[in-house]
């Protein structure tokens, strides 16, 4: 759904901000004009590629979350296909559901676009850097805003579902956002996930720990196990993943300079699934 643009019927854009919430007051967003407004007058501009700013915060949002570099990166990796069994997974859970979507942390949209092909679901996406959702607007198929997920602009009870990847967990929003008896896909890497990769790193590689987040509000229901193995290509696609896992930042530069040269990778992919739902009487059994 392109909201920047005014071949789309004006009600149709209206209803595309019904989930949505003014972060000042916590108004309700319409659209008018090339802004989104709530009824005390806190106005937003919709972007040229159609997103909009719902950022509270004093810093702008293009210093906030990833970089430029980074993004288009990520971006650049993800369409090469290397992740696709994950993104087929989620779209294949998503098949014949139908609702409202939140993608919590989308990035540049590569999974939040998939979703967004799926008919009977109208998917919104979300995340702290600026440059990720001006790249995942470009991808269309879903309304797309910068915002930080200790503080969604969403109502209550406002989505059907949601999609989690790769991002920090906080449950009090997550649930807040649900509707009673709605679902969550909360995705973390696989113990093997990028095998090969770590043992060029290290002496001694190490697994992942699969750990789930503990939760309270939210039951969960269940995990999937997706594996596969990828044969990375090219030495820029070997450090475009590796600078997209938590642990480049505690690589030591020697260890990092035993990548150059690699001209490609054969490993293991794998992750973990898991699947919450919010309870309807707001209780886990």
């Amino acid at each position: 759904m392109d909201l920047g643009h005014t071949a789309e019927p004006e009600r149709r854009r209206a209803r595309g901000f019904d989930p949505l919430r003014c972060p000042v007051c916590g108004g309700r967003l319409s659209p008018g004009g090339k802004a989104v407004s709530c009824p005390k007058g806190h106005s937003f501009d919709i972007a040229r590629e159609g997103y909009v700013n719902l950022l509270r915060s004093g810093k702008s949002g293009e210093r906030m979350g990833d970089s430029k570099d980074s993004a288009r990166s990520r971006r650049d990796f993800l369409d090469k296909g290397y992740y696709r069994p994950l993104r087929d997974a989620l779209t294949a859970r998503f098949s014949g559901k139908r609702g409202a979507v939140l993608d919590i942390c989308c990035g540049e949209g590569y999974y939040t676009a998939a979703l967004g092909e799926i008919p009977s679901l109208a998917v919104y996406g979300f995340d702290l850097s600026k440059e990720m959702i001006r790249l995942a607007a470009r991808r269309g198929g879903a309304v797309y805003f910068v915002a930080n997920l200790a503080a969604i602009p969403a109502a209550d009870a406002s989505f059907d579902h949601a999609t989690h990847l790769f991002a920090p967990f906080h449950e009090r929003e997550f649930s807040r956002v649900l509707k009673p008896g709605g679902t969550l896909l909360s995705v973390v890497p696989g113990r093997r996930h990028l095998w090969a990769l770590k043992e060029r790193l290290y002496d001694v590689p190490y697994p992942n720990d699969e750990k789930l987040p503990a939760v309270e509000s939210l039951r969960l229901r269940g995990t999937q196990r997706i594996a596969a193995e990828i044969t990375l290509r090219s030495p820029q696609d070997i450090d475009a993943v590796f600078r997209m896992t938590p642990y480049y930042y505690h690589t030591s530069q020697k260890d990092r300079d035993k990548l150059k040269g690699l001209a490609t990778l054969k490993t293991e992919i794998e992750f973990i699934v898991a699947e919450y739902e919010k309870p309807e009487n707001g209780k886990r059994r």
